[in-house]
């Protein structure tokens, strides 16, 4: 796609040919952070599009709500109706000159369309294929559609999210999602690494239930070792004390002590050494053992400070702390703009890149495109010249916005 970023330079995936079947969050999560590192990205959408194009207000414009448009940028977009026996040969042309197959259809999907992972193999030997389920294609769930929420609560995550004497709660952002979205990525680097060895590609299997099931940090760890159930601690660490929200003149404000040294340091800046002399406090074991006694006394005294002033304290005295922030807040932090973390493209705001390359930086050069935007620059790439393209919309294989 022809873009004016004049400033573009090659990334570290640049070359890298990418067709993104995927919808929702978890495969166009991946495509997008492939995106932003220099792979050519190609979003494929069903004639209806992609669910999340309207999963509003709020909306960006039309066709974009504001989650549509935090997954897709710096992606080219085509509208393919897949389930024709056209649109399933485009999509194997594509898939020719391809590196990565990104899909997270229902299981035994693509075998319908005559691409199952046999002939996946054959056709295609260097093909890394990126599959996302809930649960697998096979076993008792396989198969089985998969939502966040769902994931959640199944995976033990619900249970251990919430206030100690509250109710199972949803964490607040679809954290299997986003972390099965982390992992697919780093499935396909993996599996480009050895296919530079062995010039084979293969299957990238993800399952939300892992993901979810990988996460139960520590947790896991406390059930393996005691057999005890975990429960629910609020914003308190199961393990260390105090980590923990408190109350200070002007808001919430979170203070993780981690060592004894911290903690000492943390009672000389409130002012109250005695409480760090005090032996029920001496060690973490004994802080968890008292634990509401020593909320109790910090947050009498943390009430007397403004957030400011005790973040600047706290950080001086090398005790992690910081305000509650809300996400506007936080997404009007110095440090924030620092790091470049909050990005823009014309028509376009939104979350910056998190791993930074020294020499093969990413970036973002545009927005989410509208559905279809790209079909004659995508497939005249492929072969298809411009009568072969008045077919297809006519046949209504291909479409736009």
């Amino acid at each position: 796609m022809n873009n004016d970023n004049s400033d573009t330079t090659e990334g570290a995936l640049t070359g890298l040919r990418v067709i993104d079947l995927s919808r929702v969050l978890a495969g166009p999560l991946c495509g997008q952070m492939l995106a932003d590192h220099g792979a050519d990205v190609v979003k494929v959408e069903p004639p209806n599009g992609d669910e999340t194009r309207w999963w509003g207000p709020p909306f960006v414009r039309e066709d974009h709500a504001a989650y549509f448009d935090q997954l897709n940028r710096n992606k080219r977009n085509i509208s393919v109706d897949l389930r024709t026996e056209t649109g399933q040969t485009l999509l194997r042309r594509m898939l020719a000159d391809a590196d990565v197959l990104l899909e997270n259809f229902k299981a035994g999907t693509l075998a319908r369309w005559g691409l199952s992972d046999d002939v996946i193999r054959e056709e295609f030997p260097q093909l890394i294929h990126c599959r996302i389920t809930g649960y697998g294609v096979d076993g008792p769930l396989g198969g089985a559609p998969g939502y966040d929420a769902v994931l959640q609560a199944l995976s033990g995550l619900m249970s251990i999210n919430g206030e100690a004497h509250g109710p199972d709660m949803r964490i607040g952002i679809p954290i299997v999602d986003v972390i099965t979205g982390l992992n697919a990525m780093n499935g396909i680097l993996l599996a480009l690494q050895a296919r530079a060895r062995s010039g084979q590609g293969q299957l990238v299997d993800l399952a939300l239930l892992d993901n979810a099931m990988s996460i139960l940090i520590p947790h896991a760890g406390k059930w393996f070792a005691t057999g005890v159930t975990p429960e629910r601690t609020g914003v308190a660490h199961p393990t260390i004390a105090p980590y923990e929200t408190f109350q200070c003149a002007d808001g919430p404000f979170f203070i993780g002590a981690g060592n004894d040294r911290q903690f000492r340091a943390l009672t000389e800046v409130l002012g109250a050494p005695e409480i760090g002399d005090d032996e029920r406090f001496a060690r973490n074991e004994d802080r968890l053992n008292n634990s509401p006694e020593l909320r109790a006394r910090l947050g009498a005294l943390t009430k007397t400070w403004l957030r400011d002033d005790l973040s600047a304290a706290l950080r001086a005295a090398g005790v992690p702390a910081g305000s509650v922030n809300t996400v506007g807040e936080a997404l009007d932090m110095p440090q924030v703009h620092h790091r470049n973390m909050v990005v823009k493209a014309p028509g376009y705001r939104g979350v910056g890149i998190p791993v930074k390359l020294s020499a093969t930086p990413g970036q973002v050069n545009f927005g989410p495109r509208t559905r279809g935007a790209d079909n004659a620059e995508v497939l005249r790439e492929i072969g298809y010249d411009d009568d072969a393209l008045a077919v297809l919309r006519k046949d209504k294989v291909i479409s736009e916005a």
